[in-house]
């Protein structure tokens, strides 16, 4: 007899087959070296916890491809959450009230710019549709000043009080494809005289943070399917994945966003994602 959510998924195949050629989504199976639509792909999706796609921030489209894969996969009949980078875990009051109704689109909208300061306007796609649907949307992340503090001054400066429900210990240790993405994005970003050392010790807070927060959550809910939406350096497989698997044994699919000439099928593979959305 075949498994519930290999139904779930035929059935969903079958009615996307009947939708207009153009409405067909296309991804990069960076394991299997093909192309394959939204709905063939369903199958591995389902197959885990948890689906991290990636995005830049202030890209619409990533974000509608988002809402996509999470539509998806509410259709195929999983129970699924999202987990937010966008959010801190302390606002997850305001996100309940959102997905509930109970909170207006402007106050939404000022929750959001309280957490996050990439337009709002690229991210509604997904937030009318968690509303919509009754997805639970989950804060993932921990307060700025925290990370801004890692980077400055390293994890070891943190306070007991702070360090609340971060990791145990935070040190820059990865592998060297990672080490060397953080050596680009520390090029790109730091400003003043941060040490290296300090700014990788803040991403990996962020890594670990979040991956601890997703693992909190699905312990409590083990039926339910995580979706993570967040930054590509935060999504790729050595960034919050390694850390679910490390902390969690939970592994992940990982979905990136189509950036020619930076993520595309002729400079990724497996080791990175597990598939690349493709853009329109």
């Amino acid at each position: 007899m075949c498994p519930k959510r290999i139904i779930l998924a035929a059935t969903l195949c079958w009615l996307l087959a009947a939708a207009p050629a153009t409405a067909v989504d296309r991804l990069y199976d960076l394991n299997r070296k093909l192309t394959v639509t939204l709905e063939e792909a369903l199958p591995q999706l389902l197959s885990a916890p948890l689906v991290v796609v990636g995005e830049q921030h202030s890209e619409a489209l990533h974000h509608e491809m988002q809402r996509k894969v999470i539509a998806a996969l509410v259709a195929a009949g999983r129970p699924v959450a999202v987990g937010l980078e966008m959010f801190r875990r302390e606002s997850q009051a305001e996100l309940d009230r959102w997905v509930a109704g109970e909170l207006s689109p402007a106050d939404f909208e000022k929750a959001y710019y309280r957490n996050w300061n990439y337009p709002w306007a690229a991210y509604r796609t997904v937030f009318d549709y968690a509303r919509e649907h009754g997805v639970p949307l989950v804060g993932l992340n921990v307060a700025p000043a925290i990370t801004r503090q890692v980077a400055r001054d390293g994890f070891e400066s943190l306070s007991t009080t702070q360090r609340g429900q971060l990791p145990a210990a935070v040190t820059c240790e990865v592998d060297a494809a990672y080490m060397a993405y953080i050596r680009q994005a520390f090029g790109a970003h730091a400003h003043g005289h941060l040490d290296f050392t300090n700014f990788c010790e803040a991403q990996l807070v962020w890594d670990k943070s979040m991956a601890l927060h997703a693992i909190a959550y699905l312990k409590e809910r083990p039926e339910m399917l995580m979706v993570i939406l967040t930054g590509i350096g935060h999504a790729w497989k050595p960034g919050i994945p390694a850390q679910l698997k490390a902390y969690g044994g939970l592994p992940a699919v990982v979905i990136l966003p189509e950036v020619p000439g930076d993520i595309d099928p002729q400079r990724m593979d497996a080791a990175a994602a597990d598939f690349i959305f493709l853009m329109p």
